[in-house]
């Protein structure tokens, strides 16, 4: 993660609670943000199939998280954004890379944590036909994942990765410069192809998430689980990641080396308004706070 790229975050887990961080990063407006609730309920449902007051139950317990959310993670983006916002102005260093990196980590594993807190007390009461439900949406989305990233050979996927990462930064800067997109295409080239590696780790994490759920033990271990996600890897796999990380790193920087004046405006502006956005939000939600107590 860069400070570019946090804002897309697709780290995906069962834990269907952090849905509303990824929501608040990919589109901070207030629309978005005040829908997040319903897509929040919408999508753990879709993994836990609870009814009556199982489900009242994990209502309120969203609720509970968005409180938090608001209270807590948002102004911790704000300054996150800003932060972002000054060093892309003065130009990146690879220090603000692992800066970046290290910070959105701190930052994540905050939300897993509370969202553990709220969504394990459910997942302790899941009956054995809930659990298969679980197991069955798992499958479906590796289904997906291999669809969407082990079709074809190393060719076609390399070309599908440049594809969705041109996208990603032209959505960021404006169209990409010839030596831009050329930086792009060495990366792609050049950084391993890991859907496998990660597929294979996907499968391993869920095989752990399905145990903590059977054996109800989801209050003493989901937290621990939801922040391990890079423990327990297969050396290859890790290694992998490494490179891919470092070949990401090299064309920011190359990249950044070339950015003109409107590029680099484009998206220091940017980050700038996630930030006042996230601010508001925060103050948004303090004041339903304060109208609920009256």
């Amino acid at each position: 993660m860069t400070c570019l790229s946090w804002p897309r975050s697709s780290i995906r887990t069962a834990l269907a609670g952090f849905a509303v961080l990824v929501l608040a990063a990919c589109s901070a407006t207030q629309l978005v943000y005040d829908n997040g609730a319903t897509l929040l309920r919408w999508r753990a449902t879709s993994y836990l199939d609870v009814h009556e007051a199982q489900a009242k139950d994990l209502e309120r317990r969203i609720d509970i998280f968005l409180a938090w959310h608001r209270r807590t993670a948002l102004p911790q983006y704000a300054q996150l954004a800003e932060a972002c916002a000054a060093r892309i102005d003065r130009g990146l260093r690879r220090a603000d890379l692992d800066w970046a990196y290290d910070t959105f980590r701190a930052q994540l594993e905050e939300g897993l944590r509370a969202a553990s807190r709220e969504i394990a007390p459910v997942l302790d009461t899941l009956a054995p036909e809930q659990i298969a439900h679980l197991e069955q949406r798992i499958a479906e989305d590796n289904a997906l994942f291999a669809e969407e990233y082990l079709d074809g050979d190393g060719t076609a996927r390399r070309a599908r990765r440049e594809e969705r990462t041109v996208t990603r930064l032209e959505d960021w800067f404006g169209p990409l410069t010839a030596a831009q997109r050329a930086a792009v295409q060495r990366y792609s080239r050049t950084a391993p192809l890991t859907a496998e590696l990660r597929l294979s780790d996907r499968r391993r994490r869920q095989a752990v998430l399905l145990s903590i759920v059977r054996s109800h033990s989801a209050q003493r271990r989901l937290a621990a689980w939801a922040v391990g996600w890079d423990q327990g890897r297969e050396p290859a796999y890790a290694a992998a990641s490494d490179a891919h990380r470092a070949a990401y790193y090299e064309m920011l920087l190359a990249i950044d080396r070339t950015l003109g004046a409107e590029q680099r405006v484009r998206v220091t502006t940017r980050f700038r308004q996630y930030a006042q956005e996230f601010r508001l939000l925060a103050r948004a939600g303090g004041r339903e706070r304060k109208s609920a107590l009256r």
